[in-house]
């Protein structure tokens, strides 16, 4: 199967389209963006192994039988140890570890990409999956029947101990500020993902690049203002007035509160007059 970004891009606007909250195929939405990357990919294979990895397991479900922790070993045995998926400590910021058709290819990605493996395995299976948003961290969240377990997939799908969990809060929290786990729409698990490589392109200097991505991060989530803010930044920062009042005038279109939509507008006049 051949997809070409332009249609990639349309079926990403498809999707766009659907309620925020929808659950979504999450591994083939992020083909897509894939797909968008590379100007034009074949994902027929890919599209396979995810198809081997939806049967397998699917056929593994019921041996759960409704205990979350088996259900865990189970999809750990499953995509760490007979597909061999794991994180990529070695080269943790490489684009490809947030490029979904190259984590398969390589079997190494990024916390948030191997993720959605784990959801996407866990669903065939019958389980209910969410991504956690964790912060600094993607984590999964399993629930086979028995109630909810933590896993982390960059780490070959280990469960992680609530006293864990508050040693890793505690670390990025230190003050002990509020914060509670809670279980992520797969627009924002999609979105999670996109941010991985805007920020790194960025951060490389490719800003035209990042800017692509955020664009069609827009297509997903036409309704996200953040999205807008950071392509208007970026725009900005290179001297690109016209694109960042452009930016700022779709972020204006998604009707902010009125404190919010006085200062947009505020920046949109002082953008105009430099252009006078």
């Amino acid at each position: 199967m051949i997809l070409s970004a332009a249609e990639a891009r349309g079926l990403l606007a498809q999707l766009g389209r659907a309620p925020a909250s929808a659950e979504l195929d999450l591994a083939q939405a992020a083909l897509l963006f894939a797909a968008c990357d590379a100007g034009q990919a074949d994902l027929a294979a890919a599209l396979a192994h995810l198809d081997d990895i939806a049967q397998a397991a699917a056929a593994m479900g019921p041996v759960a039988e409704s205990d979350s922790e088996a259900a865990a070993a189970g999809l750990a045995a499953l995509l760490a140890e007979h597909f061999g998926y794991a994180g990529d400590g070695e080269t943790y910021d490489d684009l490809a570890n947030a490029n979904l058709l190259r984590v398969i290819e390589r079997r190494r990605g990024l916390p948030v990409a191997l993720g959605i493996l784990w959801i996407h395995a866990a669903r065939a299976a019958g389980f209910e999956a969410k991504g956690a948003n964790m912060p600094a961290h993607f984590l999964v969240g399993l629930n086979a029947g028995s109630g909810p377990v933590i896993l982390d997939p960059f780490d070959r799908g280990r469960i992680v101990s609530l006293e864990e969990l508050g040693r890793r809060l505690a670390a990025i929290e230190p003050e002990g500020g509020e914060f509670v786990l809670k279980p992520m729409t797969d627009r924002d698990v999609l979105l999670r993902l996109e941010n991985n490589v805007w920020q790194r392109r960025a951060r490389a200097g490719d800003v035209a690049g990042a800017l692509a991505v955020l664009e069609d991060m827009a297509l997903l989530a036409p309704e996200e203002p953040y999205i807008m803010r950071e392509a208007a930044r970026l725009h900005y920062e290179i001297g690109s007035l016209r694109g960042a009042i452009a930016c700022l005038e779709r972020l204006l279109s998604l009707a902010p509160d009125p404190e919010t939509a006085r200062g947009t507008q505020a920046l949109i006049d002082q953008l105009r007059a430099k252009l006078n």
